[in-house]
């Protein structure tokens, strides 16, 4: 397809190709650590985080357990993390009790385990190591 013959059927072809890139299924198994001595704990916010944890739930070989928020509408099926809703851009009740859930989650880890987080969007505006400037 060229863009003369059809600009917007270019241009959305181009959109299609960069979202696929994107999509955690065919990224995530690309940027995972070897399996740890201890546990294996995923926590994340953000819209994205809970598609994210459906595809490390689909190539993680280890035992796996973890709590995620998402926006309200942005659920994915996992069976070992567990995915909560909650609202967006104005936090809820429901965001308060999933922080205080992943606070809880992340309360008893030791040397050997292995904290994943899975941050998307917005919710890198809250996370404490993203880089400035």
């Amino acid at each position: 397809m060229q863009f003369n013959d059809d600009p917007a059927g270019f241009l959305r072809s181009l959109f299609d190709v960069a979202v696929a890139a994107a999509d955690p299924m065919e990224q995530v198994s690309r940027y995972l650590p070897e399996l740890p001595k201890g546990r294996t704990i995923v926590v994340g916010a953000g819209k994205g985080s809970a598609r994210m944890a459906e595809a490390l739930e689909a190539c993680w070989e280890g035992p796996l357990e973890g709590v995620v928020v998402t926006r309200y509408g942005h659920e994915a099926p996992c069976d070992k993390i567990q995915i909560l809703s909650a609202s967006h851009p104005v936090p809820d009740e429901a965001g308060e009790r999933a922080a205080k859930q992943i606070l809880e989650t992340v309360s008893d880890l030791t040397e050997d385990d292995l904290v994943i987080v899975l941050i998307s969007g917005g919710g890198r505006r809250f996370c404490p190591f993203r880089r400035r400037g």
